[in-house]
């Protein structure tokens, strides 16, 4: 798998067994297949096309996705906040399209593991999809099952829940956790994120906080430089937790 990114920064996903065909032209299936990461591929229009190696966040952005997914700033704060790394066995529901799994597969590698809960078919089949073309499918499991009839896996640095009412396996996540391991929940309201904080330190969590990431991007102009007009502002809330 490739990505190509056209003179506009439009990026496609190419599987380099067919011919690539836009507005911008065609590009014949036997360039793509031999097309190395750097090289420039042009159309019969004349128009270029730059071949880029995919990072995680690229085929993210382009994957197959039928619902919401959560978006960079509270999946970045998440990872830096549970301290995973190569090696790490992480547990995480609902899968939904699979973003979450697959920064978590990039950054636990093949010493590492990712099991992945999602009660929907049709999702699941979706992430598993998504996986396997971002080639993890060997470090991230995705699981078809409701989490809340058990969580099969012990001996986890973290377990991340997007789920509706977490809470209601809280005493489960603690007894499959390490020590030192980590609880983080993400949820869009802030009852739910409430009951969350109390259950969870009802059960023995510790280094227990709720935050909420907000992103702003500042724009350079000749004029002069300021923060932009709009920014992405509340997505969720997110809860951590650490059993020691």
């Amino acid at each position: 798998m490739i990505i190509i990114i056209d003179e506009r920064s439009k990026k496609y996903i190419i599987d380099q067994k067919s011919d690539f065909q836009s507005d911008l032209g065609i590009i014949d299936q036997n360039d793509l297949a031999n097309a190395k990461i750097g090289q420039t591929l042009t159309t019969h229009l004349g128009k270029k096309f730059k071949v880029i190696k995919p990072s995680v966040n690229d085929f993210i952005e382009l994957m197959d996705r039928r619902c919401s997914i959560l978006i960079q700033k509270d999946i970045g704060t998440i990872i830096s906040k549970c301290g995973i790394g190569s090696g790490s066995r992480i547990v995480d529901a609902g899968t939904g399209a699979g973003a979450i799994a697959l920064n978590f597969g990039n950054i636990v590698g093949e010493c590492g593991n990712v099991y992945s809960y999602e009660i929907r078919e049709d999702f699941a089949e979706v992430a598993k999809s998504n996986i396997e073309k971002f080639g993890l499918d060997n470090i991230i499991e995705i699981k078809n099952k409701d989490i809340k009839e058990g969580i099969e896996e012990n001996e986890i640095d973290l377990i991340f829940l997007d789920l509706i009412k977490p809470y209601e396996i809280f005493e489960d996540v603690y007894s499959c956790l390490n020590t030192g391991g980590y609880l983080a929940v993400y949820a869009p309201y802030i009852d739910q994120i409430e009951t969350s904080y109390k259950i969870a330190k009802k059960i023995g969590f510790l280094d227990l906080s709720i935050i909420e990431t907000l992103e702003r991007e500042i724009e350079v102009r000749n004029q002069g430089t300021r923060p932009k007009t709009r920014m992405i502002g509340h997505s969720g809330y997110l809860m951590f937790g650490r059993k020691l």
